[in-house]
C-alpha cells in the first residue's frame, strides 16, 4: 500500500456547500489521494454554532468556533463563510501564514479581490475561486488557463439561477413576475429575501469577477452597471416572444473602444435584455446558468450547467483544492492574477446596444412622422416597427426596434419620446443583445 504525505485542509463554513465539501473529502479520501499523490487531511471545520443542523452527517469533533486557531498550521484553507467579514480578515491571515486559499465568496472577491490577490502574490500563495461565479460550471480556469493565449472580446452570462427560473417561467407559462417569484420561493430556488437575486446584485458581483479576469483589469463592483428584473412585466415577455425573443438577465463584460477618445476600455453591466431564440443562451432554462464567451481565435464558446446547489458547487471547490494539492506535491509558487492591462472601465452611456421601445400614441396623421423625427434628432436609426390599433381606446401601440446605437443617445431618445405631445406613454423599454 502506498504511503502518502498529508496536506492539512481547514474548512471555514459548513453551509449547504461547505457541508458537501466536507462530506466528499471524507468519503473520497483514498480516491483523491491516488489522484493527488497525497492525503487531504480535513483538520477541522470552523462554524458559528457547532450544534446547528447540517446538510451532511459529519463527525462532531471536526467542528470548532475558533477559526483563527484552525488556520494555524493549515496548508490549504477553504473559505465558504460568505459575506465580507470576518471572511476577508481570515483569508488574509491564512495567506500571511503561508496557506493557499480556495474560496467561493463572490462578494468578497468583487469587493476586495485586488487586495487579496496582491497579498497572495507577495508570498507566492494561490487564491482559487472557481466556485464563485458559475457554481459547477468551469469558467474561471478556462478563462485563466485554457484561453490564456487568446484575446477575450466579450462575455454574455446567465449567472443567476433564481432570475433565470423566474424569467423562464414567465416565458413558458405567461406568469407574472410576482407569481413566478412565488413559485421559485416555494421550490427553493429563491431566498426568503430575494433582493440580491432579483435586484441584480449577485450577477453584478460575478460580472466584476469575470471582467477583471478576462480583460486583465481590476474592475471594481462600483463600476458595474446594475439593473435587476423587478421592472420586467408579463407584457414585455409576451411581446418579446411574439418577436422571436426571450428575456434574460444578462451579465455582460466586453472590450470596446471609447467612443469619445477611441482608446480601448472595458464595460461590465447587468440588466434584463431580449435575446433571440436562435442564440444559445435563449435555450438555458430553469435555474441553470451559462456563460457565452467570444474569443478572437477560439471563436464562440459556451459553458453550461448548474449554477448553484450544495453538491454541485462543492464539485468546483474540490477541483480547485485538488489542483492546489497537486502543486504542493510537485512544488512551486501559486499562479498570480494578471492585471497587466489595467484598461479604463467605461460607464454605461458609452456602450453600444439596441433598444426595443413600446409606445402608446394617438392614431392620427403625422404621429409616425413626429416620432421618427425624435429618433433622427438623436442620431438613432429605427430598424423595425410594428403597429396595432386598440378597438377600445383608438390609440396606436408602436413597438420600435432600433439599430445598434450608443446607450446615451438611446436613453436621450426615450426621454424625448416621453416629453413628446403625440406620445401618450412610453410603455416599455428593454435592451436587445446578441447579433443584429
Amino acid at each position: 500500500m502506498i504511503e502518502y504525505r498529508s496536506i492539512r485542509v481547514a474548512l471555514l463554513g459548513a453551509g449547504s456547500v461547505g457541508s458537501q465539501v466536507a462530506r466528499l473529502l471524507l468519503e473520497q479520501r483514498e480516491e483523491l489521494a491516488s489522484r493527488i499523490g497525497a492525503h487531504l487531511e480535513l483538520a477541522g471545520i470552523a462554524v458559528r454554532d457547532v450544534d446547528a443542523p447540517r446538510d451532511a452527517d459529519l463527525p462532531r469533533e471536526l467542528f470548532t468556533t475558533d477559526a483563527e486557531s484552525l488556520i494555524v498550521g493549515a496548508d490549504i484553507v477553504i473559505e465558504l463563510m460568505g459575506g465580507l467579514e470576518p471572511a476577508r480578515t481570515l483569508v488574509l491571515k491564512a495567506i500571511a501564514s503561508g496557506a493557499d486559499v480556495v474560496t467561493g465568496n463572490k462578494a468578497l472577491l468583487a469587493t476586495h479581490g485586488p487586495e487579496l490577490f496582491a497579498a497572495a502574490e507577495q508570498v507566492g500563495a494561490q487564491l482559487s475561486y472557481e466556485a464563485a461565479v458559475g457554481g459547477a460550471i468551469p469558467i474561471i480556469r478556462p478563462l485563466r488557463d485554457s484561453l490564456a493565449g487568446d484575446r477575450i472580446e466579450r462575455i454574455l452570462g446567465i449567472v443567476n439561477g433564481t432570475t433565470n427560473f423566474i424569467l423562464d417561467r414567465m416565458d413558458t407559462t405567461g406568469a407574472s413576475l410576482e407569481d413566478a417569484l412565488a413559485t421559485a420561493t416555494e421550490l427553493g430556488y429563491a431566498e426568503a429575501d430575494p433582493t440580491a437575486d432579483i435586484g441584480g446584485y449577485d450577477a453584478a458581483q460575478k460580472a466584476a469577477i469575470l471582467a477583471s479576469l478576462a480583460f486583465h483589469t481590476a474592475v471594481p463592483i462600483e463600476s458595474v452597471h446594475r439593473e435587476g428584473i423587478t421592472g420586467v412585466t408579463a407584457a414585455q415577455v409576451e411581446s418579446a416572444a411574439r418577436a422571436g425573443y426571450v428575456v434574460k438577465l444578462l451579465a455582460i463584460c466586453e472590450r470596446l473602444a471609447d467612443p469619445e477618445t477611441g482608446e480601448e476600455g472595458v464595460s461590465a453591466r447587468v440588466y434584463p435584455a431580449m435575446v433571440h431564440r436562435s442564440h444559445p443562451l435563449a435555450a438555458v432554462h430553469g435555474a441553470n446558468n451559462a456563460v457565452f464567451v467570444e474569443a478572437a481565435a477560439a471563436g464562440p464558446l459556451m459553458f453550461y450547467g448548474a449554477g448553484a446547489g450544495g453538491v454541485q458547487t462543492a464539485s468546483a471547490v474540490l477541483g480547485d483544492l485538488v489542483a492546489i494539492a497537486r502543486r504542493h506535491v510537485l512544488g512551486g509558487p501559486g499562479t498570480a492574477e494578471s492585471t497587466h492591462a489595467e484598461l479604463p472601465v467605461l460607464d454605461i452611456g458609452r456602450i453600444t446596444t439596441r433598444y426595443a421601445i413600446t409606445i402608446e400614441a394617438a392614431d392620427e396623421p403625422g404621429v409616425l412622422a413626429t416620432i421618427a423625427h425624435v429618433f433622427a434628432d438623436h442620431g438613432v436609426s429605427v430598424g423595425e416597427l410594428q403597429q396595432t390599433i386598440s378597438d377600445e381606446t383608438g390609440r396606436a401601440t408602436l413597438v420600435i426596434g432600433t439599430h445598434e446605437g450608443r446607450e446615451s443617445a438611446l436613453a436621450e431618445t426615450v426621454r424625448a419620446l416621453g416629453d413628446s405631445p403625440v406620445v401618450t406613454s412610453v410603455a416599455s423599454v428593454i435592451r436587445v443583445e446578441g447579433a443584429e
